[in-house]
């Protein structure tokens, strides 16, 4: 799965235009962090890429973004590129309208939590430039 620079996931964000009619991914209300709910067809998703070209072995940060006071599951939250936890996203398209999402594995104490978030544009900020 190839690395994406921001402007590529700027751009598959942008591309998006929702259809005349629902899409089968529209049961996905997430404009904030949410579980992937066990209910959804993930086959309906399929993989475009993945937001950073760390080495496996170098621990991205767990330090979060939110310069405007918004919290982790906040639909207004910043997607920012170099932070937590965009920095260890896939970003995933419906292979029906190609509508994007940013997809990750939470890793609890004593739970595997897939999370899915669309994936909107004009929250993007670049900031992996700063996280070396």
């Amino acid at each position: 799965m190839p690395a994406l620079t921001a402007a590529q996931i700027v751009a598959i964000a942008s591309r998006y235009t929702p259809p005349d009619a629902p899409c089968a991914c529209s049961a996905l209300k997430c404009a904030g962090w949410e579980s992937l709910p066990a209910t959804f067809d993930a086959s309906l998703l399929r993989s475009v890429g993945r937001t950073n070209d760390r080495d496996p072995y170098d621990e991205p940060t767990l330090e979060e973004h939110h310069p405007q006071g918004t919290r982790y599951d906040a639909p207004d939250a910043p997607i920012a590129l170099g932070h937590f936890p965009y920095n260890r996203c896939e970003v995933w398209q419906c292979v029906r309208c190609a509508r994007p999402f940013l997809r990750y594995t939470e890793y609890g104490g004593y739970y595997v939590d897939q999370r899915i978030r669309e994936l909107n544009a004009a929250l993007v900020v670049d900031t992996a430039a700063t996280q070396d």
